[in-house]
Parts: C-alpha cells; structure tokens; sequence
C-alpha cells in the first residue's frame, strides 16, 4: 500500500494515538520476537544436548555389543532399556524440531540413502493426481511426458467382525429323516474365538510382548470386552493343541547332524504369591544352510522351572550328533562316563571363548590375549567368505 492512498485524520491529538497505538503494536511484536527467538536458541540447545547424548548411548551401545562384557542374562535386558533411552530421545528431538519448525537441525547434514522398496507381497493402491483444468487450457490437448512416483506405506487397523455361522435343517416331503451339515470343529469347542483371533492373542503375547491385560484394553476401545482371564484359559488350550507341532519340530531338529543349544533365565509369576520367581527357556536350534545343507532353519523351546542336567537329558536323550554349547557344565552329564559313543559330541563356542581374551586383551594384562583376538578375527573373516560351502571346501580354506 503507498502512503498516498492511506487515508489520515486532519486531527493532531487522533494523530498521535494513531502513532502511539503503532508504537504499541510494534513493541508487542519485538517482544514477541524476541520471546521465540529465545524458544528456538533453548530448543536448540536441548536438540544439540539430546544429539549429544544420543551418540554417547550409541557408542555405548555398539561398543559392549561387540565384547558382550555384561554378566550373563544382563544383555538383553540392558538392550531393551537402552533401546526405550534411543526411543525417547529421538521422540523428544523429533518434537522439538516439529516445535521450532525446523523439520531436522539447521545444521545437520545426512548423506542421502537410497529407500529400501517395500515388500511386494503388499497390495498397492493406484492413487492419481491430476492438474487442475485451468481457463487458459481451455481448447489445448495435454500430452503425457512423464510422472512423478511415490510411495507410501499404509495400515488398515485390525478389525473386529463376527463370523455367522448358520447349519439349515432339511426335512423330506413324505419321509421320515431330518438333514444338516455337521458343525465344523473348533480348538475352543462352544466357544467364542475363532481360529483367527486365537492367532492374533497368541501372537501379541508371546512374539510381541503384550499383555493379557493390556490386549483387554485394546479390544475395550472396540467395544469388545474379553476378560484377561477367559484369554489366559484360550491359551493354555492352544498350548496344548500345539503340543503336537512342538514336539515335532524337536524332533526335527535332533535329525540334524549339528544342534545348538543355550539357555535364559525368564522371570515368571508365582501363583498364588503376587511375586516373581525365576525360570528357564531352554533353546535349541538347527541351521544348516552355514555348511551348504538344505534344511530348513528351525528353533525349539522347552519351559523349564530350573537348569538342572535332568531338563537337558529329557530334552536331548538319545541325541548323538554335535551339540554346540556354551561351556555351561549341564550339557557334560549327556557325555557317557565310560566313553561310549551313543551320545552328542560337545562343541565349544568362539564366541564365549573370545569374551575372556577381550577381557584380558581389554585390560592391557596379556600380549597372548591381544594375539589372539586378532588371530580370532582373520578366522572369522574366513568364515565370513566360506560360510554356506560345503564342509569339505570349508575345512580346506581354513
């Protein structure tokens, strides 16, 4: 707007209420400046305090990661709380530059990385955007030369639904009979879960880590209520029902020229007693494609209320093929006292073994122990290339 088009009192005194409202007006809004200037230099300072942080939790992280110096069955409760930490810290820095509308820090720089494409298993939804139809098109053809493409990944949120299920009943004109289709078999007889939902707890549960509890009050918000306990009794039904599978799966395994096996502590409720008391999940495995095999992958577990010698002969009786384990002194009550050879042969870990030469290696305190972490990692490079070989090409390249 030019001043000549402003249109001014001819009155002094309204004159100059219009020139202090101004001063006013523009006071209020130095202030107001100012007042963000100040938020963005503090949310600055707190992002450049995150990052800071972040990175040292980071190099922590990694650094114990390759050692594993932590006491044994610290590691991945230590990692899920370090994990939370880089959660929140990434939330907080998120929101504060969402705050000062800088999207990422002013002065960071990423190099670009290539987005992974998403699976294509997933259904796409063709979505187009066409130019708006302007008056200065009219009577112009518009010929295609290109397009811009982008994804996005999208979630439909699981879904109640209730499965009608109806059996007619037939009768026969002039006979004598009735007529209807048997009712289909479920694993809860009578009951009100299909198949499908028994899945979706299960899999919450015991893959993702959720609840009873908190599953109850994700279905309330759907208006569905399922007692924890009524879920607790469909599990133990499906437990049993999976028995079968289980040891099947077991037995596949211990087919297997080579098994791996290891142990965890897992804290569990005591009934009855509103504490926790400490349990076991015994862990065996079989991977054979490391030496060329075709079988598929495969783990078993086995819940156990101690880690006595007893849980591994009931797991493992009658196995005589490799059994790779940890040096936990268990394992060796599967060896026969008199050297017979109907039972596993032991096979020590790298892994373990490295841990106490870090240790050493780590503290200055052994040459020895610094020569052979080094002589440990040329190895691991060499397996590194021959993994998936054949065993006799592997042994010859070692």
């Amino acid at each position: 707007m030019r001043t000549d088009d402003l249109s001014l009192p001819d009155d002094m005194d309204l004159l100059k209420a219009m020139v202090r409202a101004m001063a006013e007006k523009t006071s209020v809004l130095e202030e107001e400046n100012a007042a963000l200037k100040a938020r963005s230099l503090d949310a600055d300072a707190r992002i450049t305090r995150l990052m800071q942080i972040l990175k040292a939790y980071d190099r922590a992280r990694f650094g114990r990661r390759s050692a594993k110096l932590g006491a044994a069955g610290d590691g991945a409760d230590e990692e899920t709380q370090q994990s939370f930490v880089f959660e929140e810290i990434e939330t907080g820095i998120a929101a504060l530059w969402a705050q000062t509308g800088q999207g990422r820090g002013t002065g960071e720089t990423r190099a670009p990385r290539p987005r992974k494409g998403f699976p294509p298993h997933l259904e796409r939804i063709e979505v187009v955007i066409e130019p708006e139809d302007l008056p200065e098109h009219a009577g112009k053809q518009k010929v295609l030369i290109g397009e811009d493409v982008s994804e996005r990944l999208d979630v439909i949120p699981a879904k109640f639904r209730v499965i009608v299920t109806r059996r007619p009943k037939y009768a026969f004109k002039g006979a004598d009979g009735v007529v209807q289709a048997l009712a289909p078999a479920h694993i809860i007889e009578s009951g009100l879960p299909t198949e499908g939902l028994l899945a979706q707890i299960a899999v919450s549960k015991y893959a993702d880590g959720l609840p009873l509890f908190r599953q109850e009050g994700i279905y309330a918000r759907d208006g569905v209520e399922i007692d924890r306990r009524l879920m607790a009794q469909w599990m133990g039904q499906v437990g049993f029902e999976l028995e079968i599978l289980a040891a099947h799966v077991l037995g596949e395994i211990l087919k297997g020229p080579g098994v791996f096996a290891d142990e965890t502590s897992l804290p569990t409720l005591a009934p009855g007693t509103g504490t926790v008391k400490k349990a076991w999940l015994w862990a065996y495995a079989r991977d054979d494609s490391t030496f060329g095999g075709s079988g598929p992958p495969m783990v078993a577990y086995r819940f156990e209320d101690s880690r006595s010698g007893e849980c591994v002969r009931r797991h493992l009786g009658g196995y005589g093929g490799i059994l790779q384990v940890d040096g936990y002194a268990a394992y060796n009550q599967l060896i026969r006292k008199d050297g017979g050879n109907d039972g596993p042969r032991l096979a020590g870990c790298w892994a373990h073994s490295r841990r106490r030469f870090y240790e050493l290696h780590a503290a200055g305190d052994s040459q020895a122990a610094t020569s052979t972490v080094e002589r440990m990692a040329e190895l691991w490079k060499l397996e590194a290339e021959v993994r998936g070989q054949d065993p006799a090409a592997r042994a010859a390249a070692r």
